[in-house]
């Protein structure tokens, strides 16, 4: 392990900075409209942060007073990730601030050995003050990554759900070595590369031979998806009855947003469970001995979150659950 040093210099790719407001505090009154939310006229921004560690990293926090009055006792505090320590965690900032004028804070902050492939890390400075604004408190964020996402869904597989009933063996959708048989998804048009229209978006079944990997159980991936629309639907199916989680969609400007979705277990579910929209069931399913139970129905569902209209898609961090298997995702115009 390399000794510690300081930030020099600064390497990582990072997302501008974004204040968030905590209102002022309602007044004790009779009820009333509420009123539009005022907004900030103090900035809080975080320089980069190193992570190439293990190192200790230097990081400034610097805070603009916007507003037309004078600001003061401003206090200062930065985290980082969970278990990363920080030195000093708060720190006062003596005199005060004209319009334009702006304070600033180091933080040493220790960051733990490089981890191997694609890493988001989020790093929190916030401000309390008087006068300025007069909001009392302003918030920033730095969100930084190392690595690169997946390029697509498709190089993210990692799990066999078809596969054909001459050789079911190699499928092992619900981990009891159970898949759908590509024989009777065809029957009801999922066949390799096919179009699948679902909530206003146009996905692809996984082009991919059966008995080969061809979905994704959820494990907090990031696959890379570019484009703008006011939706992402998923194409998938669940495992069990809690298959729910959320997923974050990154911007190229550097903003996110967070959805949750969920899809039925891929049998004796309501095929409308946790909101999910059904796609296509077939009959029946292989066994690792064969093809069975073929009175029951299996499924495949739609679901989708918003997105952002304005902003264009960069990436999707996936929901950190492996009961939910993903064949596509595409965005809804």
């Amino acid at each position: 392990m390399r000794p510690a040093r300081l930030l020099s210099p600064l390497r990582a790719a990072a997302v501008a900075a974004t204040v968030l407001l905590v209102p002022a505090q309602a007044a004790a009154a009779a009820p009333a409209p509420p009123a539009a939310a005022t907004p900030s006229q103090t900035e809080v921004t975080v320089s980069p942060v190193d992570l190439d560690g293990p190192v200790i990293s230097t990081v400034k926090v610097t805070v603009q007073n916007t507003a037309p009055q004078r600001l003061r006792s401003l206090r200062v505090s930065f985290a980082g990730p969970v278990g990363w320590a920080v030195q000093p965690s708060v720190q006062s900032v003596s005199g005060s601030f004209a319009t334009g004028a702006s304070a600033s804070a180091t933080f040493r902050i220790q960051v733990p050995e490089k981890r191997p492939g694609f890493v988001i890390r989020t790093f929190t400075a916030n401000a309390t003050y008087q006068g300025g604004d007069g909001l009392g408190t302003a918030t920033g964020t730095r969100t930084e990554r190392s690595g690169s996402p997946q390029a697509n869904l498709s190089a993210a597989y990692n799990g066999v759900a078809i596969t054909d009933e001459s050789a079911p063996a190699a499928g092992d959708f619900d981990g009891e070595g159970n898949s759908f048989s590509a024989q009777k998804l065809a029957a009801v048009g999922l066949t390799p590369g096919a179009r699948v229209e679902a909530l206003g978006a146009t996905l692809t079944w996984p082009d991919v031979p059966a008995g080969t990997k061809d979905n994704v159980a959820g494990s907090g991936q990031a696959v890379a998806l570019s484009g703008k629309g006011s939706a992402l639907v998923f194409l998938g199916s669940g495992v069990g009855s809690g298959a729910t989680g959320t997923a974050t969609v990154f911007y190229t400007d550097g903003t996110s947003t967070t959805g949750s979705f969920g899809f039925p277990n891929w049998s004796f579910d309501p095929v409308d469970a946790h909101g999910a929209t059904l796609v296509r069931s077939t009959d029946g399913r292989n066994r690792p001995d064969g093809y069975g139970n073929a009175t029951v129905k299996y499924s495949v569902f739609a679901h989708s979150i918003a997105l952002d209209p304005s902003r264009t898609v960069d990436f999707v961090v996936l929901p950190a659950n492996g009961g939910v298997h993903l064949f596509d995702m595409a965005i809804a115009s």
